[in-house]
């Protein structure tokens, strides 16, 4: 299956199933499973021309399993991911039976080598204990996966994620130098170097208004939520927002501001 390949040019919409030219050697493909958390969909990248890396190869879904494989073909030689879950990893078996490639589990300090680009992994925890970030070398481009997201603070899991690891990730980013970050929801992530300072930013100003909301009297999640986003009445969305501000509420008692 030949999947339409365009060329990103300014904040166009980003549609399902379509093949956009990022870079010289980096295409991405929207899965279409919009929602609340995954904003308008989970980004499958697709690294390198001749031989190519699909990091984070998005759920099991058949068009965007059709969508990739009639992108990269059999030229597809590595499969990996940024973190686990339906979302991001649904469909990495059916992917792999599809293209023949192989399942690279992330590994930090290791090393994915195609015929024109090197990618370096990074153990970025955060997200997830288990996340990972993709460096490709020849563009200073960073695979955030859950790190980062452009427009909005990346929704983040209890049980899960945690804001300390969260901003100790960030904190590494500048010494990559990076020119861009390719996030797993939305578009990419231009002028990194501003980026990372303003989601640091973000991050402390997510802590200060759940402090600000407790101290106002909300005892619960869902009620800081509500009380820090007074204009969201959507009870999908407030359940992504009080995921969030359970993370952050965690951080500040573990910092024993509450």
């Amino acid at each position: 299956m030949e999947t339409t390949e365009e060329e990103e040019v300014g904040p166009e919409p980003i549609v399902p199933g379509v093949a956009r030219a990022l870079s010289p050697l980096v295409r991405r493909i929207l899965a279409l499973n919009p929602s609340a958390r995954n904003d308008i969909g989970t980004n499958t990248y697709l690294v390198g021309i001749d031989e190519i890396v699909v990091i984070d190869p998005g759920p099991e879904d058949v068009s965007h399993l059709d969508s990739v494989a009639g992108c990269g073909g059999d030229r597809i030689k590595w499969i990996t991911w940024t973190r686990e879950g339906a979302e991001y990893t649904g469909g990495l078996k059916a992917m792999a039976e599809r293209t023949g490639a192989v399942v690279l589990e992330p590994t930090d300090g290791d090393t994915i080598l195609g015929t024109e680009f090197r990618i370096n992994i990074h153990a970025m925890p955060g997200p997830t204990p288990d996340h990972h970030g993709f460096l490709l070398e020849e563009e200073r481009m960073l695979f955030c996966g859950g790190l980062m997201a452009d427009g909005r603070p990346a929704p983040l899991v209890p049980g899960q994620s945690n804001v300390a690891d969260l901003r100790a990730s960030i904190e590494r980013m500048p010494k990559m130098r990076l020119r861009r970050i390719a996030p797993g929801h939305g578009y990419i992530i231009e002028e990194a170097k501003k980026a990372i300072p303003a989601e640091l930013e973000l991050r402390d100003q997510i802590d200060a208004a759940v402090l600000a909301a407790v101290k106002d009297g909300a005892s619960t999640p869902r009620e800081i939520a509500a009380s820090t986003n007074p204009d969201i009445t959507d009870d999908e969305t407030l359940a992504v927002l009080a995921d969030s501000a359970a993370v952050h509420l965690e951080h500040l008692k573990s910092l024993d501001l509450v």
